[in-house]
């Protein structure tokens, strides 16, 4: 066996050292790398948050003093009879008295103010603030966020500078942690050595030995995994990271990197957010006790949780306030006093990722005809909704209460389903929106892709179809209401009314008003099937719609926000309307990035709109709809229709209000029959949403080419005081009836009513 020479040997050292630091070059050259592209670039994905609309508070406002303190709790606001920080609040009596935050707004930044709102009966009586001499006119509390568009890992965050972070913030995150940070190079020897000794005198695990530095790298760049590999590319990637950046910029992204609790499947990063979280608070409105908390809770957020292990996490706070004595950063009195607080956490922090998950549906998919999806996730978009919390609580309030009833009365053992859209009359946005019975359901969205037959919703759009040619059609036009059989080319098509009964002559807002099925076949056939389904595109529906008769009655699938949109057109005065779930997009800095405004476009003559609203008030005043009046005062005077399909398959029910704009459908998914009418299922729903909702009547304003002319019921003639039947009706002008009626004085020489001349 020959022994190698000594320069041999030497040859394979110098090769192995070369090897090596070779390998180590490259090593390090790749980790270098990978701080830099990650430190230097985006560094944290950063949610989408959305929010609802603000509650505005003013004289009169229709607003209660419990509402308000509900409001509030949403809104995670403390009740401190000291408001001693922003978003506290206290109450005694009819008074309220508050310290709002400051917010951003997407038309500007609203700062905190303290007011006191004094309430009388179900509305704001006075405003005052506390702040100054002064009687603000208007009042605007910071938006409910309903939820967030997350990418696949549900970490969040609010991102904090260095320079607003509490300096004791610092000081305790130095004396418990890491308090040789601004000395060493990313690694300590000397934590290492003083964090056993610690550890020993405590007999445990009380202190660890990671700089602040290895800690961000862990967190930042490594996986949780224990193992000798992942040690040594800490400590490597925690020597660059020292090497390349200041400490005060790898401070700052610990500070808003650290995990510090866990939210459902929310994770809680970074002191900004775990303020909010735990406080209900600012960063910069902590104070010492505070601040030895979130500390304290570094070291394991969820064995020091203060809302499961609450004695747990005090000993832990205290220990932070002794390091901190100990160091010199706080007084001995300064740590007992601290000591002496409660932990002073909100009692629910919890906050819904999803709120209302089919409204977000909603927005997402509105949003992403403009933005990316990862855009959505991780640019830390700030999207301000149309949502009214109030006006959603009372929707999801009367689903619940109105389908637990009619469940029992149909079918116990198969569920009802619901789906609703409620708009703001004036301009479409959506105030209200419900895809399913179950609130928190973020399954099949029925509001938007469930495409059920609507039967009688499509009859105003035949009567609009008629109304909109004055010369052959008026509200007043007799119609024959009697038994029709049509051929087409299989088994002749035969429909008949809802009662089973025939109803002979009857004037044309008859007809509708008492959803005449055999009066709207016929009507539709003289204005023609194809003109009607034409009358539906422009009033805002882009389906395609099969063109046979049966369409005449609502042989059309179409989905709850297709029907929303149609009946906004008839509630805009023939305006077609985009519904519209947004305001504004703001981005993580508060740049205004895009607002959608009002979009308006006249599609329908306004008289024959005119003359179809208000046959839809004499439906809930006189017709199928009428016991709507057992939510609503009778002066209202709401307009709408009832809708019921072939064997109560679907229960419909779409109407409007001065103020707001509603569908609703209930069913069954599997599209067995529900047994319900549109009166006794959606109208329920309907009803009791409006009934917290609406608060202004429907006044219908004529346009200048309606005239009102009194017309006797029998005839449809003209009448004047001698016709005791008699009630005034709407016409275009130049359309109105020329004769008179026989009752009226001289009406004998007034020629023959309309039904001899016609019939």
């Amino acid at each position: 066996m020959t022994v190698p020479s000594t320069r041999m040997i030497r040859k394979l050292l110098y090769l192995s050292v070369l090897a090596s630091t070779i390998a180590l070059t490259v090593y390090l050259a790749h980790q270098d790398a990978v701080i830099r592209e990650k430190f230097e670039g985006r560094r944290w994905a950063l949610p989408a948050r959305v929010y609802a609309m603000p509650v505005e508070l003013y004289a009169e406002a229709p607003i209660a003093a419990d509402q308000l303190v509900w409001m509030l709790d949403q809104l995670k606001y403390r009740n401190d009879p000291g408001l001693t920080s922003q978003g506290s609040y206290t109450r005694k009596g009819n008074e309220i008295r508050l310290r709002t935050r400051e917010f951003l707004f997407p038309d500007k930044s609203e700062p905190s103010s303290e007011v006191r709102v004094e309430f009388s009966g179900g509305s704001v009586r006075a405003l005052e603030s506390l702040d100054s001499d002064d009687h603000p006119s208007l009042v605007r509390l910071d938006p409910v966020q309903i939820g967030s568009f997350y990418p696949a890992l549900k970490e969040d965050r609010i991102l904090v500078k260095l320079d607003d972070v509490p300096r004791p913030l610092i000081d305790a995150l130095l004396a418990v942690e890491d308090r040789d940070f601004y000395e060493h190079f990313g690694l300590s020897a000397k934590g290492i050595l003083r964090a056993a000794w610690q550890n020993i005198k405590a007999g445990g695990f009380v202190q660890g030995g990671s700089t602040l530095t290895q800690q961000l790298v862990k967190n930042f760049f490594l996986s949780a995994e224990r193992t000798l590999g992942r040690k040594i590319s800490e400590a490597f990637m925690a020597l660059i990271l020292e090497a390349r950046y200041s400490k005060a910029a790898i401070l700052e992204a610990y500070l808003n990197e650290i995990y510090l609790g866990q939210d459902g499947t929310r994770a809680i990063h970074g002191f900004g957010l775990a303020s909010q979280y735990y406080f209900s608070r600012a960063l910069n409105e902590l104070e010492l006790h505070h601040v030895a908390l979130l500390v304290a809770l570094v070291r394991g957020p969820t064995y020091y949780d203060p809302h499961k292990h609450p004695e747990r996490s005090r000993e832990r706070r205290d220990r932070v306030l002794d390091a901190m004595a100990e160091q010199g950063f706080i007084t001995s009195a300064e740590a007992d006093a601290a000591k002496r607080r409660p932990l002073d956490v909100v009692k629910n922090p919890h906050q819904a990722i999803s709120r209302y998950p089919a409204f977000l549906d909603l927005i997402r998919r509105q949003l992403q005809e403009q933005y990316r999806p990862e855009d959505l996730t991780s640019e830390g978009l700030r999207i301000f909704t149309t949502l009214d919390v109030f006006a959603q609580e009372h929707l999801d309030s009367a689903i619940a209460k109105t389908l637990a009833r009619l469940d029992h009365s149909t079918r116990p053992e198969e569920r009802l389903e619901a789906a609703a859209i409620f708009t703001r009359r004036s301009n479409g946005e959506i105030a209200a929106f419900a895809g399913s019975r179950d609130v928190e359901s973020s399954g099949f969205n029925r509001a938007l892709d469930s495409a059920r037959q609507i039967g009688s919703l499509y009859k105003p759009v035949v009567y609009l179809t008629a109304l909109e040619q004055p010369s052959g059609y008026t509200v007043a036009t007799p119609l024959l209401d009697e038994t029709i059989k049509i051929d087409g080319g299989g088994k002749p098509w035969t429909p008949r009314n809802y009662d089973g009964r025939e109803h002979g002559q009857v004037p044309l807002h008859t007809a509708l008003a008492q959803s005449y099925n055999l009066a709207t076949v016929r009507l539709g056939l003289a204005v023609g099937v194809e003109r009607t389904a034409e009358t539906l595109r422009k009033l805002g529906v882009n389906r395609e719609v099969e063109t046979y008769p049966s369409l005449l009655l609502g042989a059309a699938n179409l989905s709850p926000i297709e029907v929303a949109t149609l009946y906004q057109t008839l509630a805009s005065d023939g305006f077609v309307t985009p519904l519209r779930g947004i305001q504004a997009v703001l981005s993580h800095d508060g740049e205004t990035l895009q607002r959608f405004g009002l979009e308006l476009r006249q599609a329908v003559e306004p008289g024959a709109i005119y003359l179809l609203n208000t046959i839809l008030q004499e439906v809930m005043s006189e017709g199928t709809g009428r016991s709507v009046y057992t939510y609503l005062p009778e002066n209202f005077h709401v307009a709408g229709k009832t809708g019921t399909t072939n064997d109560m398959r679907d229960s419909w029910f779409a109407g409007f209000s001065g103020d707001y704009t509603g569908v609703v459908w209930v069913g069954r998914d599997d599209n067995r029959p529900a047994g319900l009418t549109g009166a006794r299922g959606a109208l329920q729903i309907w009803g009791a949403t409006m009934q917290k909702l609406a608060k202004e009547p429907l006044d219908l304003i004529p346009p200048e080419n309606i005239v009102m002319l009194r017309v006797d019921r029998q005839t449809g003639l003209r009448a004047d005081d001698g016709c005791p039947d008699a009630h005034e009706l709407p016409f275009i002008k130049g359309s109105e009836p020329a004769a008179w009626a026989p009752c009226a004085e001289g009406g004998e020489t007034g020629g023959d009513s309309w039904f001899r001349r016609l019939f």
